[in-house]
């Protein structure tokens, strides 16, 4: 009974340890529903750093390739490219959003209805120590235009 008690007080103290690092608070995911044979879709979050960090990495079970991108004008033209990595200066709040940053989902398994939930994995850097972290985050699907939950 007493080594239960040890293991049990051992795993709350690593649970709580890993929240204290957190080092990235991830808030208003969504990710953008699709139409039948759409093979490609955004997703949109609002981040807050703690320390200086990096966005290095996201991943999702939903779509084959999943990539941080950027979407900027150029005259009347619009383009998109992917990040290396996306800079989250300390305690500013960096948007993801439609027409600028994003999260893209792309060679999707499946269409993603309004409703659906979709787990994105996304994987921080700290800048100083460049030890990483990966936070799972749920986000819903809503048509564009859809208001917040």
């Amino acid at each position: 009974m007493k080594s239960i008690f040890k293991i049990s007080l051992a795993i709350a103290s690593l649970a709580l340890a890993g929240q204290a690092l957190a080092q990235v608070d991830v808030s208003q995911a969504w990710v953008r529903a699709t139409v039948a044979q759409q093979k490609a879709t955004g997703a949109f979050l609002q981040l807050k750093a703690k320390r200086d960090s990096r966005l290095v990495e996201a991943h999702s079970k939903a779509a084959g390739v999943v990539e941080v991108h950027e979407m900027v004008m150029d005259g009347s033209t619009m383009k998109m490219r992917a990040v290396p990595a996306l800079e989250l200066p300390a305690g500013q709040l960096v948007e993801l959003k439609p027409g600028g940053l994003h999260v893209m989902l792309m060679d999707l398994k499946q269409p993603i209805k309004a409703g659906d939930k979709l787990v994105l994995t996304l994987v921080f850097e700290d800048k100083a120590s460049k030890q990483r972290e990966s936070v799972e985050v749920q986000a819903e699907a809503r048509q564009l235009g859809m208001p917040a939950h």
